[in-house]
């Protein structure tokens, strides 16, 4: 019996370490079926999100408000060297392996009895990579006896799942130009899809749908109006049918609308949703119009490539306000009547529910405190723009050099940013790691130049409170009643977790680990990592036992952009660990 074992990475903690490696039990590859069952079988995590549509819901009750009490950590992996950074990863586990990605696209294999590494995967990066917001990556993809995930640099590669050797590589854009990749892939059908990063350097946003076993194009959709998609190498028809419609000029040939964040999938309407980045430049007077598909929720035929609705949260967006959040699938009752919807909580402070099949506007309301842009909604959930608060036009400044300055909440961060919310189909609540800051924001005159940052603007954060800037919030989609709140100090940076315990799970950037009960909101349980939780924590079973694990490391967005707020959490240390815990026998 080994009451404390050190490894090259790994820090075993339980009071029995198993001897034989879990990893050594045989592996069945993850199919189609796997994925789409994902929330279901509980054994594994096969997919981001616990499931294609999203929804971070676990069946799981072994760990509930009577138990978590007793959690404790079982063991803790180290990323080791010097490459910290923020630490963005949700881990996926299959057949006693844990896979998880590390800043600087970095790939690790863990056993799960032991925490010891099996392999690990450095990609190759060069030294002029451009990512817009810290060196992150937010995970992998599983197919078959494969490990996909994105680069910085804008390739897709795929590893042998046993040794972490490169089974394919394909560049996916030119990094030279803004492009990356940070998201986790997404598979439907074969196929791993995968987003863009880059709105800051005047990119063309575009999905690539690939065969998963070989890498191969299958079909490309670009995000942005006036440019052609592709099937099976041939033009698949332009995209918003012809340039130059919601764009002025040639801007649409720079146009942004990055689908950064990755994609959710909805098996019973067939439909991939995506979500869209800020138009560019962030000038908007540069742009009048809509500047489709920018700043948008798009639902895409998985087998076509074509784009079959879309929802502009923010037309002819001045604030840079993304709408790359992730659109979660769920059901509700409705007078009896059962509504097939999504919804989406946006980082320009609302909340939408969509009728899924055709992306019809339901509902929508404020999710933070303090929203100034915009007076509200329309019928059609289009906002209704409170002019006096989009920043000024240059030209009208006295030197040309600097338009008017206006305080906008939420900040262009969000009242949401990339962190996913969880969706409880014990309490029908949505849990929102929400923050509530607000900048000072104008414009500049700006022209593009490949490879350069195309903005237009500048910008301060700053919070609104001293108490807090992060709220966790328990959301009813039904009528936009806020349930319970959670107020942080620090901004919420990472994602949620609900499960069947009656318990939601997530971190913060002072590093505890935190878990709520669901209804009431009350603070059950917290364990601190030793860094701050921007990753998405998780949960499974072996043996009749649940665990949950969770990354730690301190970084992203915040601390580079975050202006007077990055002051406020200058004091936090960096790290990069995943964490493992279980309820003692």
């Amino acid at each position: 019996m080994k009451m404390l074992n050190l490894t090259k990475h790994g820090i075993t903690l339980s009071s029995l370490v198993l001897a034989m490696s879990l990893s050594s039990t045989g592996y069945a590859k993850v199919g189609e079926n796997d994925i789409i069952n994902d929330q279901s079988t509980t054994d594994d995590v096969v997919s981001n999100g616990l499931g294609p549509r999203g929804q971070r819901y676990s069946p799981l009750d072994l760990i509930n408000t009577k138990t978590i009490q007793d959690l404790r950590p079982i063991w803790s992996f180290s990323f080791g060297g010097e490459k910290q950074r923020g630490q963005e990863s949700q881990p996926m586990v299959k057949d006693g392996v844990m896979y998880v990605t590390g800043s600087y696209s970095r790939v690790f294999a863990i056993d799960l009895a032991t925490g010891e590494e099996l392999w690990q995967y450095d990609a190759r990066l060069p030294d002029n990579i451009m990512p817009c917001c810290d060196v992150i990556n937010r995970g992998v993809a599983l197919h078959e006896d494969l490990v996909i995930f994105g680069t910085l640099d804008a390739k897709l590669v795929a590893l042998d799942k046993d040794t972490g050797k490169v089974r394919w590589k394909k560049k996916i854009a030119d990094y030279k130009a803004g492009y990356s990749i940070s998201a986790a892939p997404l598979m439907v059908k074969g196929m791993v899809l995968t987003g863009v990063s880059g709105g800051e350097f005047g990119i063309v946003g575009k999905i690539e749908a690939r065969d998963a076993s070989n890498g191969k194009l299958v079909w490309m959709r670009p995000t942005v109006e006036g440019h052609m998609g592709y099937l099976n190498g041939e033009e698949n028809g332009i995209t918003g049918g012809q340039p130059g419609q919601t764009w002025p000029g040639d801007l649409w040939k720079s146009g942004g609308a990055a689908p950064w964040l990755g994609g959710t999938y909805d098996p019973k309407s067939n439909l991939v949703f995506f979500g869209t980045g800020n138009p560019a430049p962030w000038n908007s007077h540069l742009r009048p119009g809509d500047n489709l598909y920018s700043s948008s929720r798009l639902a895409i035929n998985p087998d076509t490539g074509k784009i079959v609705w879309h929802f502009q949260t923010t037309p002819h967006d001045g604030w840079d306000y993304d709408g790359v959040n992730e659109v979660i699938s769920f059901d509700y009752k409705d007078d009896g009547k059962n509504v097939e919807a999504v919804a989406t909580a946006d980082r320009n402070g609302f909340f939408y529910v969509l009728d899924r099949n055709d992306g019809s506007f339901i509902r929508g309301f404020p999710f933070v405190d303090k929203i100034t842009w915009a007076k509200g909604l329309d019928e059609n959930g289009r906002p209704v723009y409170d002019e006096n608060f989009r920043p000024g036009n240059p030209a009208d400044s006295t030197d040309k050099k600097k338009g008017s300055v206006v305080v906008a909440a939420p900040s262009f961060l969000g009242g949401k940013n990339w962190m996913p919310m969880a969706f409880s189909q014990q309490t029908g609540l949505f849990y929102v790691p929400s923050n509530e800051w607000e900048m000072d924001i104008w414009n500049e005159p700006t022209s593009y130049k490949k490879g350069a940052a195309y903005l237009g603007a500048g910008f301060t954060i700053k919070a609104i409170n001293e108490e807090y800037i992060g709220v966790l919030r328990a959301i009813d989609p039904k009528n936009g009643k806020e349930v319970w709140r959670f107020e942080n100090n620090a901004p919420l940076w990472g994602g949620v977790l609900a499960t069947a315990g009656n318990l939601v799970f997530t971190g913060n950037p002072e590093g505890y680990l935190m878990a709520f009960d669901a209804t009431s909101g009350e603070l059950k349980y917290r364990f601190q990592t030793g860094s701050g939780i921007v990753g998405s924590p998780i949960t499974w079973q072996k043996d009749g036992e649940q665990y949950i694990s969770v990354v730690s490391g301190w970084g992203g967005a915040v601390p580079l952009w975050g202006g007077e707020v990055a002051k406020r959490v200058k004091h936090l240390n960096q790290g990069g660990s995943v964490w493992t815990f279980k309820l003692p026998k």
